[in-house]
């Protein structure tokens, strides 16, 4: 990797978990708040859906927003936003009473105002970490293994510190989110590294037409974002059926929920790491077909699972498999969507991946129990069905993003020379 590329790779990723950190403890610890401060389910549910709307907004303005003002410009804006909020949720919590309408109605602000911060700046951190995997040439694919396991590890440990820190008191908590959105920001990678040009998209909606009409007009990112949907379409599915599978179908607690749901992270992490070198060894597309085999083997053996134990390897084994899968195509990401109109192409390929979160919650809400078995298992054959068609149409595209690999120079011919040739033949 060319030493400008690391040095892009390091700035990026601090910027990367500092950011992601902060979002995943507030995104956790903001309805846990809600709820130990009112004692309200239903409102906890409120708050939820506060954090979650806001930043489906924002991955449709994100975009074109990065495009115009370029990414770092927008990043800095929104983590030094984020900072200040928090920053002032902290001082308001520390003058109000620990309960009390006034003090749900800060905290689910300060929640849906974060949430929508939060969006933003993750397209913004995007499109700077697709510019270091361009950066990096053939390396891409280790660039998105570091962006992912960043990612992972931010899930990961965000629950656990949101709930340590809520332990101090609200404003411990949102004072670390405070500290954590101004170190992203300090950590912004400058704008001559940034990949957009001043001159892209000004307005949202023909940004998003710019971005639509750019995934149509790619064939391989067409099939990219197809297999996507669907994979995320089992993901969700799986992940909200497990509580009601876990204690209805198994009878065991919420305990097992969390826990085997945390192993199947570690698994992912494992799986991230293992995929840069199978892909240095064996290629992009041989790696994401397998991938995309495993987790559907996996989200059919979930459905199907007799036991606990079996579903928790079954989960374990699909997690792993997804984090191989978004290591080979948000690297296939980066190379095929147009720098120049990266960010609009990105918010409309978000919008669609993350179509399949609601849909999955609607689902498992208007079945009964009994039912989500045969759903799992038809998500499941339909992300095979779609996945096989996918990568079929990414074999026939791959030319399109594969890099080319310049030819090596033939060496100078050696001048004539009258000196007789006094090598020795070898034995």
């Amino acid at each position: 990797m060319p030493p400008s590329a690391g040095r892009l790779l390091t700035r990026s990723s601090l910027m990367r978990a500092s950011d992601a950190l902060a979002t995943s403890i507030a995104t956790y610890a903001i309805p846990l708040l809600i709820l130990t401060t009112t004692g309200s389910a239903s409102l906890t549910g409120v708050a939820f859906l506060l954090e979650w709307l806001p930043r489906l907004a924002a991955f449709t303005v994100g975009g074109p927003l990065v495009d115009r003002f370029r990414p770092d410009r927008v990043f800095r804006a929104a983590t030094t936003a984020r900072a200040a909020l928090f920053a002032a949720a902290a001082l308001a919590l520390a003058l109000l009473p620990s309960s009390g309408n006034t003090t749900t109605a800060v905290v689910m602000a300060v929640g849906a105002t974060g949430g929508l911060l939060a969006q933003g700046s993750f397209v913004a951190v995007e499109t700077a970490g697709a510019h270091a995997s361009r950066a990096a040439g053939a390396q891409a694919h280790r660039v998105q293994s570091v962006q992912i396991g960043i990612d992972q590890g931010a899930l990961l440990a965000g629950p656990l510190a949101g709930a340590l820190l809520l332990t101090g008191g609200p404003a411990v908590m949102l004072t670390m989110v405070t500290a954590l959105s101004a170190a992203a920001a300090a950590s912004t990678v400058p704008a001559e590294a940034a990949t957009a040009p001043a001159d892209g998209p000004a307005a949202v909606w023909p940004g998003l037409r710019t971005g639509w009409h750019t995934v149509r007009a790619i064939p391989a990112l067409a099939w990219l974002v197809t297999g996507l949907v669907a994979s995320n379409l089992a993901v969700a599915v799986t992940q909200a059926s497990s509580p009601i599978t876990v204690l209805t179908d198994y009878g065991s607690s919420p305990l097992a929920v969390g826990t085997i749901w945390s192993a199947a992270g570690v698994a992912s992490l494992g799986a991230v790491a293992a995929t840069r070198r199978a892909v240095d060894r064996f290629g992009l597309w041989p790696v994401g077909a397998s991938a995309a085999a495993t987790a559907c083997a996996a989200c059919l053996a979930a459905a199907l699972a007799p036991g606990l134990g079996a579903y928790a390897v079954a989960i374990g084994v699909l997690m792993a498999g997804e984090g191989a899968i978004t290591v080979v195509l948000r690297t296939l990401r980066s190379r095929l969507i147009p720098a120049a109109v990266f960010g609009s192409t990105l918010s409309v390929t978000i919008v669609l991946v993350v179509l399949p979160m609601p849909l999955a919650g609607a689902l498992v809400a208007v079945l009964p129990a009994t039912d989500l078995p045969a759903l799992l298992l038809a998500c499941s054959l339909l992300q095979g069905l779609v996945m096989t068609v996918a990568f079929r149409g990414l074999r026939r595209h791959r030319a399109s993003y594969t890099p080319s690999v310049p030819p090596t120079p033939e060496p100078p011919a050696a001048a004539p020379s009258d000196e007789p040739d006094l090598a020795l033949p070898l034995a």
